[in-house]
């Protein structure tokens, strides 16, 4: 076994190495004068399992094409089998046609990755489950709950889920009932792309801690907004807890001048560094699992004890 990073997030691809007793094997990964990506695999990867953490974050379009070309330089260095470990999936909000004469880019990605001779894939918390069948091949998917769950356990009382949309309902009930607590929804119209309105709470938050659940923070505008709705309806305390920190545009602002107490990502993806500075975010590892189903993987042991 075999593990290697292209520069999406080499310090997570240490982590998850140093939890299976490895190093990250050696490969360069560079860009030309002109923006094109060359990569080289520096050792035998002959009959191995390769495993290539890539999360394909901004630049999304470098990182999934470092993430491509890499599959391509060890399938034809003989590498017995290539799994894609992708902790976040761009370009998994364009899941469906939501317009007529527009792409489903979700799909084109996976595409790609099969194309090039991706013969697994090991991703977390996807924006749209259906993702998975977009694969002709194996496609495990964790979450990144146990962690969450036991930060706000340790962490919270007298508290209340609170999904932000009536899309992560599910997720946030699977929340609340791990946690024996209540449930809320922000009703929430969008106007524009990247743009949202929240308009009222359906579910009792009067003095408790409201705690806020989503897959991604992108622009944090539904956060915010969201935040906002929950105190004008007498919650006590507002905080966020969300599994991809992808934080574009003015999204730090925003947290940063935003009625949320604290917000808990984990390292899929790496804080720029206006988002390490700011002190309402708090970051959590979620190495040591990618670690575990990728030992599981390589073993051909069992990775549904992981699907929590």
């Amino acid at each position: 076994m075999k593990i290697f990073s292209g520069n999406a997030n080499f310090l997570m691809a240490q982590e998850i190495a140093k939890h299976l007793e490895m190093t990250v094997s050696d490969a360069e990964v560079r860009k030309f004068s002109d923006g094109e990506i060359f990569v080289e695999i520096k050792e035998n990867v002959r009959g191995t399992d390769a495993f290539i953490v890539q999360p394909t974050c901004t630049p999304v379009n470098d990182h999934l094409m470092e993430l491509v070309i890499m599959a391509d330089a060890l399938r034809r260095a003989s590498a017995r089998r290539i799994t894609a470990v992708l902790p976040y999936y761009g370009y998994a909000r364009q899941d469906r046609k939501v317009a007529p004469r527009v792409p489903i880019s979700a799909k084109v990605v996976a595409e790609m990755l099969m194309a090039v001779g991706v013969r697994r894939v090991l991703c977390m918390d996807l924006h749209a489950g259906q993702i998975q069948g977009f694969f002709n091949i194996p496609v495990d998917h964790l979450y990144a709950a146990p962690v969450l769950i036991k930060y706000i356990k340790e962490n919270f009382e007298n508290i209340i889920m609170v999904s932000p949309d009536a899309g992560g309902v599910e997720r946030t009930r699977a929340f609340a009932k791990r946690l024996n607590c209540g449930l809320a929804i922000i009703d929430k119209r969008r106007d524009r792309p990247n743009q949202s309105e929240a308009m009222h709470v359906i579910g009792d938050v009067e003095d408790k801690i409201a705690i806020m659940l989503d897959d991604m923070v992108d622009t944090a505008g539904t956060l915010c907004n969201g935040a906002q709705t929950l105190l004008e309806h007498g919650a006590r305390e507002v905080h966020a807890c969300c599994t991809h920190p992808v934080l574009s545009g003015p999204a730090i602002e925003r947290i940063t001048g935003s009625g949320i107490k604290s917000l808990v990502v984990t390292n899929t993806i790496p804080l720029r560094d206006a988002a390490r500075a700011c002190e309402k975010i708090k970051v959590l590892s979620v190495s040591a699992l990618l670690a575990e189903a990728i030992h599981r993987i390589h073993n051909e042991d069992s990775v549904s004890s992981l699907f929590v």
